[in-house]
């Protein structure tokens, strides 16, 4: 297969590599950019997304279009919870406000399945939105990439 269509890095994972891939998906997602990210899954990849499935590339960019439409500002930190050789579990944590500016911080957990060229093939996540005030957020770095010396979400009390 062509080196374009692979996605380092590549399984089986090990801890360190596992955690590569955990912050690529998270610098992905910060980037808000739809199609972009829709690159890192398979072609036929299969989603659930709280109660919402996905199937196929081009359904996961619409997903994300609506998604960052309605979640402005949008701020996300992953961590590795677990791996296996071609499986990563995380959680994470994301804050963001509707277009009334009531913000909020939502917690999950996902689970992802690679194939062998690194694509995410399948994609789990369970989701709880909780209300915040605007003082009592914690991701505060300029929209983008979270900066290296931000604290993670253990680091946060998360």
């Amino acid at each position: 297969m062509p080196m374009s269509t692979q996605r380092p890095p590549l399984p089986p994972f090990t801890r360190e590599s596992a955690i590569e891939k955990v912050r690529l998906a998270e610098d992905g997602w910060n980037s808000r950019d739809p199609a972009k990210v829709s690159l890192a899954y398979t072609v036929d990849t299969q989603w659930r997304n709280r109660a919402e499935f996905a199937n196929g590339r081009h359904q996961v960019e619409e997903f994300l279009t609506r998604k960052w439409n309605r979640e402005l500002d949008y701020r996300l930190i992953k961590e590795l919870w677990t791996h296996t050789d071609n499986r990563i579990a995380v959680r994470y944590a994301y804050e963001w406000h509707d277009d009334s500016s009531n913000w909020f911080r939502s917690y999950g957990n996902e689970n992802w399945e690679f194939d062998t060229n690194g694509l995410m093939k399948r994609r789990f996540a369970c989701i709880n939105d909780s209300p915040i005030i605007e003082s009592d957020r914690l991701f505060h770095w300029p929209l983008g990439r979270r900066p290296d010396d931000h604290p993670g979400l253990s680091e946060l009390g998360l």
